[in-house]
């Protein structure tokens, strides 16, 4: 099973160092692999969270995330999605902004492209925050049965039975946000404060729009014939792990959704790359491998049945993405080192993954005890 799942990531990361090699000797080589760790480092709470999405997915749907999706991710994201966001920025028109990006400028320096996406960091900070913050919301305030932190978790869900509480409370810390980090430096100007506003509100639309069209086809398919739906099934969260396999319009609103997802974790990634190098073609090489990694990591999880099996990681994986949300929209005034995200996320993972373990090991030392005898409280 691991050579099925990781075989085309152990081609593109050979193919990809290759390139590296042969565009900019040892130097591309060794550059394309650190960013390549960078992005897993950085992406490893974003393939749990897919997981729990693609378990609901066919075999097809499973495979189209892994073949179109990933020609998004490297080529969209890792690459079109800077040039456009600094051909944007700068007003400049496509075959421009590539010029740009080749001439490898210095970040530092005004007018280049490392420098001019670096301007644009407060709107991708914000969009990614936004939508990663929503995420999280909606979880943290969804009730469930099994909880990890339930010192936290199960008020939070109590509260949560609030209508739109999650969007009140990003709609809230968007604003502190705007008017803390958007007015806090010497350079900022109204347009910096409006345009955290619009990115952020952009952010939290596209999350809604997306959950949206994805619960209505889904409900549709739960509907019987005469078109009604189940009442039992309103307002099951699109991220929720199912067992059933969903089709149709419904499985492509949740590949959508998995996009989004994954464009907004590699936000971080993006502009953090240009710390390493602001060369476009290693960064592209580097994190497409990466990304490619994280992919074939997200499939594993699924047919390995290990959401299942550890049942806090996507607890885990949904606290680190808030974490990353929060320190999104910080990073439109500070600097957050890339191994401080990183290891933020590993950390969640680590111990919601402990955790899973300890659970699994006393629920065996139960099950072993003599029926007659008492299980030994916890």
């Amino acid at each position: 099973m691991f050579l099925r799942t990781f075989g085309g990531s152990l081609v593109v990361a050979a193919v990809g160092l290759v390139l590296g090699y042969l565009y900019a000797g040892g130097t591309g080589l060794a550059l394309a692999a650190i960013l390549a760790v960078l992005e897993v480092s950085l992406s490893f709470d974003n393939a749990v969270v897919n997981a729990t999405v693609l378990v609901r997915m066919s075999p097809f749907w499973q495979k189209i995330f892994l073949t179109v999706g990933v020609a998004i991710a490297v080529f969209g994201m890792r690459l079109v999605f800077p040039l456009l966001i600094v051909g944007i920025t700068a007003k400049l028109n496509p075959v421009e902004a590539v010029r740009l990006a080749l001439e490898k400028g210095d970040p530092n320096q005004p007018g280049s492209y490392g420098y001019l996406l670096h301007q644009a960091h407060p709107a991708i900070a914000a969009f990614g925050g936004m939508f990663l913050l929503m995420l999280f919301l909606d979880f943290v305030f969804e009730e469930r049965e099994l909880t990890w932190l339930s010192w936290i978790e199960r008020p939070l869900a109590r509260i949560g039975k609030l209508d739109q509480l999650s969007v009140v409370i990003a709609l809230a810390v968007l604003m502190i946000s705007a008017y803390t980090f958007g007015t806090h430096s010497d350079t900022a100007t109204p347009d910096k404060i409006s345009t955290i506003l619009v990115s952020g509100l952009m952010g939290l639309g596209t999350y809604l729009l997306v959950s949206a069209l994805g619960e209505f086809f889904d409900e549709a398919a739960d509907g019987d014939g005469d078109g009604e739906v189940d009442e039992a099934d309103l307002g099951t969260k699109l991220a929720k792990n199912k067992t059933r396999h969903v089709v149709g319009k419904a499985a492509f609103f949740l590949f959508l959704y998995l996009e989004v997802l994954d464009a907004s974790f590699s936000f971080d990634g993006v502009v953090g790359a240009f710390a390493i190098t602001s060369d476009p073609i290693l960064i592209a090489i580097g994190l497409g491998i990466g990304a490619m990694f994280i992919r074939s990591l997200t499939v594993y999880l699924v047919k390995k049945g290990t959401l299942s099996e550890y049942v806090y990681l996507e607890h885990g994986a949904l606290w680190a993405i808030g974490a990353l949300a929060i320190i999104l929209l910080v990073t439109i005034e500070y600097q957050v080192p890339e191994v401080v995200t990183g290891l933020i996320g590993v950390a969640f993972i680590g111990a919601a993954l402990i955790s899973s373990i300890v659970r699994n090991r006393r629920q065996e030392r139960s099950a072993s005890l003599d029926p007659d005898q008492t299980p030994a409280t916890v």
